[in-house]
């Protein structure tokens, strides 16, 4: 038996012994050992998701640990393994799929979510779903490959190039790890962001920020690019001020790569999309080079994952981690699965 953090109803959480199956063909026994509280965790828990989300739920797709045992057929892995996972899978059979974009299967299995996650001390996946990590990286770092590759994957979708000026509308986790990866890919980057926190952490990453509270940021772009505008502004925000703030930063074939997810119709200004020929590209997830990439400029300390972590709580006291990303002052949030305290465990 092993224990297991479960959803069950809105703003419910509780924590219970659940078998652990054994891997079958093509499977793989995971320990995992951190896995980071998100936002989508976030909509799961208020209950927002109920229509996708089947109670009871194992939560938890952002995650590092190591190979506990390994299934009929699978080769190429053995136990102590380090390991994280990338939480799709997809049915190859979709006109996505046959198009070569899996990622966006129209049928989409997006472990965690669709399908038992990671807050667990024993978690059975497919092999294919594993990305090795090197045994240099710390596995608490290594709980943020996922948001990275969310972040590589944006950054490539954008085409961001080196040299050209990048501004990033949010300043939460994936804001800074995109500015980082953008910074890397050799691009000049300035995060908008009002919180004073998360604008303190993005400091501290070696990024320059803007208040967009206080600060006219199309203003302030105009300036730093002497009149020229964005080559590429990120909408990381979620919020109707941050389209706006996105779209008018951008200059002539500016590119918005949209990276938030907006649950309702937002007003664009599309005149301004006509005027400048701008153009504007989604972003969903990731794939597995995004994946490998991710692994790399962690481990290198190009993307410096640990001062992204606020706090790391023990598994069974989930509810406090879900309450802590509530509150808005932290930036990432781990939940310690090696650990068997279970004071906070709640219902």
């Amino acid at each position: 038996m092993s224990l297991a953090v479960r959803y069950t109803a809105a703003r419910t959480l509780d924590t219970a012994a659940a078998e652990v199956r054994p891997p079958g063909p093509g499977e793989v026994e995971l320990a995992p050992a951190y896995v980071g509280v998100c936002g989508t965790d976030l909509h799961v828990f208020h209950g927002d998701l109920d229509a996708r989300v089947q109670a009871p739920a194992v939560l938890g797709h952002e995650m590092s640990g190591r190979v506990v045992r390994v299934g009929p057929g699978v080769e190429g892995w053995r136990p102590g393994d380090a390991v994280t996972v990338m939480p799709l899978r997809w049915d190859g059979t979709c006109p996505a799929c046959l198009r070569g974009h899996q990622h966006v299967c129209q049928h989409l299995d997006f472990i965690g979510i669709d399908s038992p996650g990671a807050m667990q001390q024993r978690w059975t996946v497919p092999a294919a779903t594993l990305v090795r990590l090197p045994d240099s990286l710390p596995l608490d770092r290594a709980a943020l490959v996922e948001p990275t590759a969310v972040a590589v994957h944006d950054v490539g979708r954008a085409g961001v190039r080196a040299g050209e000026n990048v501004v990033v509308v949010g300043g939460g986790p994936v804001g800074v790890l995109i500015a980082l990866v953008a910074r890397a890919a050799g691009a000049r980057v300035r995060v908008a962001e009002p919180s004073a926190h998360r604008r303190l952490i993005a400091e501290e990453s070696g990024l320059d920020t803007w208040n967009p509270a206080v600060e006219d940021v199309p203003a302030l772009v105009q300036e730093w690019t002497r009149g020229a505008g964005a080559d590429v502004a990120f909408e990381v925000s979620g919020a109707p001020g941050g389209v706006d703030t996105a779209v008018d930063v951008l200059g002539v074939r500016g590119r918005l790569c949209l990276v938030a997810i907006h649950p309702r119709p937002r007003e664009v200004d599309l005149h301004r999309f006509f005027w400048r020929e701008l153009t504007l590209v989604g972003a969903r997830l990731y794939d597995r080079s995004d994946f490998e990439g991710a692994v790399a400029q962690i481990a290198a300390g190009t993307v410096p994952a640990e001062r992204l972590i606020s706090k790391v709580l023990p598994l069974a006291q989930a509810p406090a981690a879900f309450e802590a990303l509530e509150g808005g002052d932290v930036m990432k949030v781990l939940l310690d699965c090696t650990d068997d305290d279970t004071r906070g465990a709640a219902a």
